[in-house]
């Protein structure tokens, strides 16, 4: 199973016992630094910058959000809701499709509504003409595929064959492109700014014909560009570049990129045991907690591990190498295999780096397996905030 790395960076310092277990803590510091990278982004390049809330959407810090991007782009009905009600700038809403209920809402709370086909839009050119004779100002999107694949994991990847996610680019013709007034293309997943090159050499030629008919292009999100080795220069260059040879306004959704690195997870050691290997069973759950450690798969870096060796001498006496897993009664439950320098013992504190994003908009409370309270930290001041605990009646709500 791939590692995926992360930065301690301030949680070095951070004492795991000030907070609940399960928890998430997020370091506002580091979020700024974040937001500070993508707003230089967008400034040097003129491109806006907006948020992914369907990556992170601690709307606790949309304040700090606001501080630096341009807005956000929602995923649907809630989470535009969710946008207007609590953050700053422009909104910009794509669904794979829309139900015809929703829509006049979405159409009301967002600047620009990006379809995933010409199909849908003619199918819900009712609802628009109606939203606008009512005066709501909106542009229309079409999300198009570039069908260029890029995506190191398959089911995560766009361009995917057979893929339900924008419409096939070699299928766009001038009378698609009369319908819409920006073109949106969404085609990476952690990855740096050579796919985004490739990508847009891609649909440049089908586009082509059309630069200077769209007010905008959105390029998407999966632009890790907050990471220290992102090529941040090359970027600014495209964009401006983009923008120069289109005509158009360009906006890009990074999502991991605002709150990469900012966010740990912090469990405890609840039982150990031996079968051929030294076993532990922690109150953090990859089934409830962090999902897409069982989707990607992927096993989550631990704050202080030494490096780990998959050939490390299994040792009950002397630490070493053991494996975790969650509380649930999922057999696949399992976090990883790890490596502490002493064995590990029930009421022990870790903690998970890297899971501000995508971990927490995922939790979910299967198998009746409490959600991770929520914190707010800021390593430069030092101060702590509980944001959110979860209770038995969040649990029992959810359910009939």
């Amino acid at each position: 199973m791939e590692t995926r790395a992360g930065d301690p960076g301030a949680f070095a310092q951070f004492d795991l016992s000030r907070v609940d277990s399960p928890a998430f803590v997020v370091d506002a510091a580091k979020l700024r630094d974040n937001l500070r990278i993508l707003s230089d982004v967008g400034e040097a390049s003129g491109a806006k910058v907006l948020a992914a809330l369907k990556a992170f959407s601690m709307w606790s810090v949309a304040p700090i959000v606001g501080e630096f991007l341009d807005g956000v782009c929602t995923s649907g009905l809630w989470e535009a809701r969710l946008a207007s009600e609590f953050y700053d700038g422009e909104i910009a809403t794509y669904c794979a499709a829309y139900k015809p209920d929703e829509l006049d809402e979405i159409l009301r709370l967002s600047d620009h509504v990006i379809f995933n086909s010409p199909q849908q839009i003619e199918l819900m050119r009712p609802v628009i003409e109606v939203a606008r004779a009512r005066g709501e100002a909106f542009d229309i999107g079409l999300r198009i595929n570039p069908m260029q694949p890029e995506g190191e994991v398959p089911k995560y990847d766009p361009s995917a064959a057979h893929s339900r996610l924008g419409f096939p680019i070699d299928q766009l013709t001038e009378e698609h492109m009369a319908m819409v007034e920006g073109i949106h293309f969404h085609n990476l997943c952690e990855q740096d700014f050579a796919p985004l090159e490739r990508t847009w050499d891609k649909v440049f030629d089908f586009l082509e014909p059309y630069f200077g008919q769209f007010a905008w292009i959105n390029v998407g999100g999966g632009h890790h560009i907050t990471r220290a080795d992102y090529q941040r220069e090359n970027l600014v260059q495209f964009l401006s570049d983009l923008a120069e040879d289109t005509g158009a306004q360009v906006y890009i959704e990074p999502g991991e990129a605002v709150a990469l690195d900012a966010g740990i997870l912090v469990g405890t050691i609840l039982d150990t045991g031996w079968n051929g290997m030294p076993i532990a069973v922690t109150d953090v759950s990859a089934t409830c907690h962090m999902p897409d450690v069982i989707e990607a798969p992927y096993r989550p870096s631990m704050l202080g591990e030494p490096p780990f060796d998959e050939n490390q001498i299994v040792d009950e006496a002397q630490g070493g190498r053991f494996r975790l897993g969650g509380p649930s009664c999922l057999a696949g439950d399992v976090i990883g295999d790890y490596v502490l320098p002493e064995p590990v013992k029930p009421g022990q504190r870790f903690a998970f780096l890297d899971q501000a994003h995508y971990s927490m908009v995922k939790t979910t409370t299967f198998n009746g397996v409490p959600l991770p309270s929520i914190w707010l930290w800021d390593s430069e001041t030092d101060q702590l905030e509980c944001i959110r605990r979860f209770d038995y009646e969040d649990f029992r709500n959810r359910l009939s």
